[in-house]
């Protein structure tokens, strides 16, 4: 009878000791405790993200026709200026004295030809004279208009509506033919060009919405479309390049600055789980089922797209299932679970020792 209540004994720090094990588990019979969560929907994007540079919608540099001195700058550095408005002005002297003596010329030829047209309808003077003083009078006249040309080269104008770069030349000095005098840029929008591999061609069209970033402004998105994809792919990068317009009257956009790109292909509405809930061997994906009776199946299922921490679940669950959603390292599969919903408290107890000790008294 001593050896029997002995062993009853013994038997008490042991039981206490599992129970307590239990309880540390948190869960009835062993069963570890976990975060739990359903099947949910959520809305997917699709994107393609790339890299791009800005580009003025129209640039070129305005250079000096002819080798001659600069009489006057008419801009000042960054300046707007309209289409036709004066750059600058070469010097001119020599020509415009050129122009007023064939001028004259022409004009004297002219009234030459109205005395012989007059003398004509008399008689007293033939078609030959006539038809060579016609000669003398057009001649005279397409001179001017050479001179008047090349007094129109020595002023230089904008070819369209745009901001003035720095200048680099100064009034007084002589350019040479084709020297650079400014670069003018229209900025009101801005073509942005970008690569994307190949395999995103069908992705793309015309007219297709882009969003755009860049470091100069990190806190704001730039909006715009596809204004053209090149028809012709680099055989040594398989890329294509695609050429989107930004608008940009508030000119906060600068040509050749860098630019990330966002495309949204596609946008679906699909089953999600958790990106925690997910456990990937090789190029498989599973996620532990909580059943009625609170048993973990592991469960293969196929992925698709990702976004802010949910996974799209193209096959495998119901829309509601019960799924481990965090906590998958201490579940095994057909393994019972407690599995806790956000807000729930656990309702497992372990064994009290009091019992234990209630009995070994007895």
């Amino acid at each position: 009878m001593k050896f029997r209540t002995l062993l009853l004994i013994g038997l008490v720090p042991a039981l206490a000791a599992c129970g307590s094990a239990d309880d540390q588990r948190g869960g009835r019979g062993g069963a570890p405790t976990v975060v739990g969560g359903t099947v949910t929907q959520a809305e997917f994007v699709s994107d393609i993200e790339a890299v791009g540079t800005a580009f003025a919608n129209e640039q070129t540099i305005l250079t000096s026709p002819v080798t001659e001195k600069i009489e006057r700058i008419a801009f000042s550095d960054g300046a707007v200026v309209r289409r036709g408005s004066v750059i600058a002005q070469l010097s001119r002297g020599e020509e415009s004295a050129d122009l007023n003596a064939v001028e004259a010329r022409a004009a004297e030829a002219d009234k030459q030809l109205d005395r012989l047209v007059s003398l004509q309808k008399r008689g007293f003077a033939t078609n030959a004279a006539v038809d060579q003083q016609t000669a003398l009078r057009d001649a005279a006249r397409a001179d001017a208009s050479a001179i008047r040309s090349r007094i129109s080269d020595r002023v230089i104008r904008a070819p369209f509506d745009g901001v003035i770069s720095l200048r680099t030349v100064s009034p007084g000095t002589v350019v040479t033919s084709g020297s650079p005098i400014a670069t003018i840029s229209d900025i009101s929008s801005i073509k942005l060009d970008f690569t994307v591999p190949e395999n995103f061609l069908t992705a793309l069209e015309k007219g297709q919405a882009i969003e755009a970033r860049t470091a100069a402004y990190p806190d704001r998105n730039f909006y715009g479309t596809i204004d053209n994809i090149n028809p012709l792919v680099d055989p040594l990068s398989r890329s294509l390049t695609v050429r989107a317009i930004l608008p940009n009257a508030a000119r906060q956009l600068r040509p050749g600055m860098l630019m990330t790109v966002r495309i949204v292909s596609e946008t679906r509405t699909g089953l999600a789980v958790p990106e925690s809930a997910l456990l990937a061997q090789g190029d498989q994906n599973f996620v532990f089922v909580v059943d009625d009776e609170g048993i973990a199946r592991r469960t293969p299922i196929e992925i698709g797209l990702r976004s802010s921490g949910l996974v799209e679940v193209v096959s495998g669950v119901a829309l509601g299932s019960k799924i481990v959603a965090d906590g998958t390292v201490k579940v095994r599969d057909d393994a019972p679970v407690n599995a806790l919903l956000p807000g729930e408290k656990r309702t497992g107890k372990a064994a009290a020792p009091a019992s234990a000790n209630g009995r070994a008294g007895s």
